[in-house]
């Protein structure tokens, strides 16, 4: 969560301090009425992961998701080529995604850096050196899918995803938008690419609804 600007001077540190404590309060009071988070059975979590990959990559995926408490835990071994990541029930949206497997070690990084708390482009940055220093070994190239959209999207006792927005990303580690032939400029309904000439380039693809 970003933090408030100040908007009082030192002049008026008083009412500032006065407001933070409103603030605060209101915050707290928030908080408390917020209800804790439902966690789907394993099966519903491992349905709805799957959900981006086409039917073939399904059976074999690996699939992590929640436990009680929200627990980060793997609720499927894989077989497969795949990983899957469950709907985070701590989010008011809906978001599934699976990537190869022979991205997990960038994943994982990245799933490390923001439970103590980093932003994106600090997790950006930590794995770009992570790379660099060989700490962390990236494919020449590999798929992601994913679907996106609100929690209303969702329909867990159906298991479908109705309003929910695919979206296709190959990673291309250190390629660029001139040597693809692609833009950098997002466009729905054609590739484009991001984070190019690093190790996390990749190309996106958001199709037409």
């Amino acid at each position: 969560m970003r933090m408030l600007p100040i908007v009082l001077r030192a002049t008026l540190v008083t009412l500032a301090g006065a407001g933070t404590l409103i603030a605060q309060s209101a915050q707290s009071a928030g908080s408390a009425a917020r209800p804790a988070p439902v966690i789907l059975t394993a099966a519903q979590q491992i349905a709805a992961a799957i959900l981006p990959l086409p039917d073939s990559l399904r059976a074999g995926a690996r699939v992590w998701g929640y436990a009680e408490g929200a627990r980060f835990v793997e609720l499927r071994p894989g077989t497969g080529s795949m990983t899957c990541i469950a709907d985070d029930p701590k989010d008011d949206r809906f978001h599934v995604a699976c990537y190869a497997n022979t991205m997990e070690p960038y994943m994982a990084r990245g799933r490390e850096l923001r439970a103590q708390g980093a932003g994106q482009n600090a997790v950006d940055s930590a794995r770009t050196a992570d790379v660099l220093a060989g700490r962390v070994r990236m494919p020449s190239v590999a798929m992601l899918y994913s679907l996106s959209g609100t929690a209303a999207s969702y329909n867990a006792a159906t298991n479908v995803a109705t309003g929910a927005r695919p979206l296709f990303v190959v990673y291309t580690p250190f390629a660029t938008a001139e040597q693809l032939g692609l833009s950098a400029i997002p466009r729905r309904g054609q590739p484009w690419m991001m984070h190019g000439g690093q190790p996390g380039a990749h190309i996106m693809f958001v199709p037409e609804m």
